[in-house]
């Protein structure tokens, strides 16, 4: 509360004075006599205004705090993030360059949050950066402030506050540029395309589809660090409405997933693509191989991506193989249900082990160009009973809808939901050019 108060310490107060205003105006109307029986009555009084020069000291002695803020970047200098802050103080910027400390927190990652307050005459009074460490629900905050004996530096530990974003927009050349124009963060894309991969081709939308959603945030000092789990989503294409709710059972080591208003299961057996953000570069066909130079079946499907891109497994499995083969490089081999499985070749890294257990989602290795690769790819194969597959028929069975025991639980759920994906619509509409 006190942080929000310096920061908007003209809006809390115009909208405390209004409540009063209100409730006094409230309490004479309610008590006093009809004001048409009241007799008629005019006052004239003779006022004086204030003099100029009384007007100019009130001016000279008001002062007011600025807040500015930004994100590191890998240019960084004390220099340049002090000029794109609006921080113009010799001092404060000389502490930042020579205090280690300042150092690793503001320049040794980019993007981190930095918010500096300074004086009206651009002077820092505080420098503050927050960034996420780990994954154990907390924050760091790296402050740097002025006392009357110079700048002091500390780092401080903070819990992480959950919350929820509501967002829309509306396609107008694809979906990323959509949610791109909404501020909608890429992960929170990536899981809608996901979510509705069943019911909707995101490579394939129509100008003026639409779609909202809400999601989850954790963040620090108001500000949001990180998103989390989509909550809820909708998406208009082409006319039909689909929508996803999410749903956990209670009780401990109860699994949750997406599921239709009506209770039936949104979950495929497989995701659609095992790499974010990505295009197909080669498909399931006969081509002319880059490094034989000779016509040759290609027996998957290769995903063009930077170098160190995630690479996903498309379903639940165990890993059946973790290491390099010949031409494939770097690979991974895991088994699914009914004698299928996936490959994920020419990776730069690996995270699993043969014979761990992976779910669907989860980050296997990293795109790279290990063995035969021209260049930074996924190589993506599908295989049934030893037999390559073409991976865009890759089964996409569901899973079990609501029970009749969990329905009553499931339905406050998608009530909420519901009302929740209204307000997104009405109020945060966006698009993009």
């Amino acid at each position: 509360m006190a942080y929000t108060f310096r920061t908007y310490p003209k809006q809390i107060t115009a909208a405390i004075a209004a409540m009063l205003l209100s409730a006094g105006t409230l309490a004479v109307a309610s008590l006093g006599p009809d004001a048409s029986d009241l007799p008629i009555q005019q006052v004239l009084e003779a006022t004086a205004p204030v003099s100029f020069a009384d007007q100019s000291a009130s001016l000279e002695n008001f002062s007011f705090t600025l807040f500015r803020t930004d994100v590191s970047r890998s240019s960084d200098t004390a220099e340049a993030l002090m000029k794109r802050l609006g921080i113009s103080d010799p001092a404060a910027t000389a502490f930042v360059r020579g205090n280690a400390e300042a150092r690793m927190a503001l320049f040794a990652r980019v993007g981190r949050t930095v918010t500096a307050e300074a004086t009206q005459e651009n002077q820092l009074q505080k420098l503050s950066a927050r960034w996420i460490p780990d994954a154990d629900g907390g924050f760091k905050r790296f402050v740097v402030e002025r006392t009357p004996t110079g700048f002091v530096a500390r780092t401080e530990r903070d819990m992480l506050t959950p919350g929820t974003r509501l967002a829309s927009g509306t396609i107008r050349s694809s979906l990323f540029a959509a949610t791109d124009d909404s501020r909608i963060p890429d992960a929170v894309a990536s899981q809608l395309a996901d979510i509705f991969a069943g019911d909707v081709d995101v490579r394939s939308l129509r100008k003026g589809d639409r779609f909202a959603v809400v999601y989850e945030t954790f963040e620090a000092d108001g500000q949001a660090l990180r998103s989390g789990r989509v909550l809820s989503a909708e998406f208009e294409n082409n006319g039909k409405v689909h929508q996803a709710v999410w749903f956990q059972p209670p009780g401990a080591g109860q699994k949750g997933s997406y599921y239709r208003p009506n209770g039936d299961s949104l979950r495929k057996a497989y995701l659609a693509s095992p790499v974010e953000f990505s295009r197909v570069s080669s498909g399931f066909a006969m081509r002319m191989h880059p490094i034989l130079n000779s016509w040759r079946q290609h027996n998957g499907i290769d995903y063009a991506a930077p170098t160190g891109t995630a690479v996903r497994t498309v379903g639940d499995g165990t890993v059946d193989f973790a290491g390099t083969q010949s031409g494939y490089g770097n690979i991974v081999i895991i088994n699914h249900r009914n004698n299928q499985q996936t490959a994920y070749a020419h990776l730069s890294r690996i995270n699993v082990k043969a014979g761990e257990s992976v779910s669907q989602g989860q980050t296997i290795g990293a795109v790279g160009s290990t063995g035969w690769a021209t260049g930074p790819h996924l190589h993506f194969e599908y295989r049934v009973g030893g037999t390559y597959q073409d991976p865009t028929t890759i089964a996409q069975e569901g899973g079990a809808p609501i029970t009749a025991a969990l329905r009553p639980a499931f339905e406050r759920i998608a009530v909420g939901a519901r009302t929740e994906l209204a307000a997104a619509f009405s109020v945060i509409q966006a698009s993009a050019d």
